[in-house]
């Protein structure tokens, strides 16, 4: 397991900066959560920590070690992507075992490892399928199984229930989380989802035009927003327009009518 920091982090594709100036510190054994409209940068931010994209400026830290310029085999990750990516012609224990045998484990350890983890994600009978024979929720499993079995120090996950039904999407969150938690690994979550962030994460990090705009704990991200533009995407909220003023911080509403007097007040254009 690794603590993850971001410095200075920023990505250009032609004219348009993806990630801009972004920093995170993601402490050890963390579930954090990038929150944000599409095209807010999250994804570009997580391909950027895998190694897949290679950042304009900035730094990438796994503990003290760091990893910006390495090639992503290089730094021992586990990823799961939106569509799974499992190997068609593989078997379940074949697709779980792939990463082991790349790193040309001894075939002993590969078998033990290969049962362990699929005991863990509760696919112990179904080595000999393919993808094409798994529901969705299996091949999710099957997909975090393959990351986790190589004991990586990071995990990330791009999206991982957005092709589930809605029933099977908010089952599996609470699987992913009790998972994560069960191992230990730090871990960074990309979604869309408010309701899947809320339940999922230990903290999350709201994005727009490829900053954070704010970092904090669901129950703070909910009740407190930092900023109008996370306000709006978090939730149902209401706005009242006034001033804040005096250092016991009372909104005043500009419609002597309006409720919320003495409110307290997060936000602000």
């Amino acid at each position: 397991m690794s603590a993850i920091a971001l410095t200075g982090l920023t990505k250009r594709f032609g004219s348009v900066v993806a990630v801009d100036d972004l920093n995170l510190d993601v402490h050890n054994g963390e579930l954090v959560a990038l929150l944000g409209p599409s095209g807010c940068g999250k994804t570009t931010t997580l391909r950027l920590i895998a190694g897949f994209e290679l950042p304009d400026a900035g730094e990438i830290d796994f503990d003290d070690r760091r990893v910006t310029e390495l090639q992503p085999e290089r730094r021992n990750i586990g990823m799961v992507f939106q569509n799974y990516a499992l190997f068609p012609h593989m078997t379940v224990a074949e697709n779980v075992a792939f990463g082991l045998e790349m790193r040309k484990e001894a075939a002993p350890t590969i078998r033990s490892r290969v049962a362990t983890t699929l005991a863990k994600v509760q696919l112990t009978g179904l080595e000999g399928r393919y993808p094409r024979q798994l529901s969705g929720g299996q091949q999710q499993r099957a997909a975090l199984a393959r990351a986790l079995v190589v004991a990586p120090d990071v995990l990330l996950l791009d999206e991982p229930l957005a092709n589930l039904d809605a029933k099977l999407r908010e089952e599996m969150r609470f699987y992913v989380r009790s998972l994560q938690q069960e191992v230990g690994i730090t871990t960074i979550y990309v979604t869309h989802d408010q309701a899947e962030a809320m339940v999922i994460a230990d903290r999350i990090a709201v994005m727009f035009n490829g900053k954070i705009h704010q970092l904090a704990a669901p129950q703070e991200i909910y009740n407190c927003p930092h900023t109008w533009m996370v306000a709006e995407f978090i939730g149902l909220t209401n706005f009242i327009e006034g001033t804040l003023g005096g250092r016991t911080a009372e909104l005043r509403p500009d419609d002597e009518s309006a409720p919320g007097r003495g409110a307290r007040a997060c936000v602000s254009r």
